[in-house]
C-alpha cells in the first residue's frame, strides 16, 4: 500500500480510486469546476481556477467556495485513511480567511492531523496562484465522522 510523508497507512489498497469515485459524485465539484488533483493517504489536493461567476462583490473568490474546496479537500483526506465500507462526513469545521482570495486558479490541501476509528481531525490550507508566489488566503481546521452502516448513506 502506498504511504504517504504524514506516515499515514490505508486500510484499503484502492483508498485513491475510492476518493476519486466519491469526488465525481459531488455535483457541487462539478459545478464550480473544481478536479482532485492529488490523493495520497491522509492527503489530498483540489484546485479550482477563478471564475467571475463565483465571486463576491469585489472581485475576490466568494469565502463560501473557498470553503467548500477545503472542506472536500479534508474530507477526502480523512476518507482515504477510512475502511473500505466507510462512508465520510462533516461534522465540525472552523475557517480563517487570512487574505482576499484574488489569483488564476486555487489549491485546497487537506492533510489529517489524527484519523480515529470515528472521528478525524484534519488541517486544510487554500492557496491563491497566479504571476506572484503562492498566497495563502484560508487555513480550516475540520472534525470528519466515519459513517459505516448507515441506512440511506452510500459508501464514499
Amino acid at each position: 500500500m502506498a504511504e504517504s510523508k504524514s506516515g499515514f497507512t490505508p486500510q484499503t489498497p484502492d483508498f485513491a480510486n475510492r476518493v476519486q469515485s466519491s469526488f465525481a459524485q459531488q455535483s457541487v465539484m462539478n459545478l464550480i469546476g473544481a478536479e482532485l488533483v492529488k490523493v495520497l493517504p491522509g492527503e489530498v489536493e483540489i484546485w479550482i481556477p477563478f471564475r467571475e461567476n463565483l465571486t463576491q462583490q469585489h472581485g475576490f473568490l466568494h469565502a463560501g467556495i473557498i470553503t467548500t474546496i477545503v472542506d472536500s479537500a479534508c474530507g477526502y483526506a480523512a476518507l482515504s485513511l477510512m475502511p473500505a465500507d466507510a462512508s465520510v462526513l462533516s461534522v465540525e469545521f472552523k475557517v480563517n480567511l487570512l487574505a482576499p482570495a484574488k489569483g488564476e486558479r486555487f489549491v485546497a490541501r487537506g492533510m489529517v492531523v489524527k484519523p480515529g476509528r470515528t472521528i478525524t481531525v484534519c488541517s486544510g490550507e487554500v492557496f491563491a496562484l497566479g504571476s506572484e508566489e503562492p498566497k495563502l488566503v484560508a487555513t480550516m481546521t475540520g472534525t470528519m465522522m466515519t459513517l459505516q452502516g448507515r441506512p440511506g448513506v452510500t459508501e464514499g
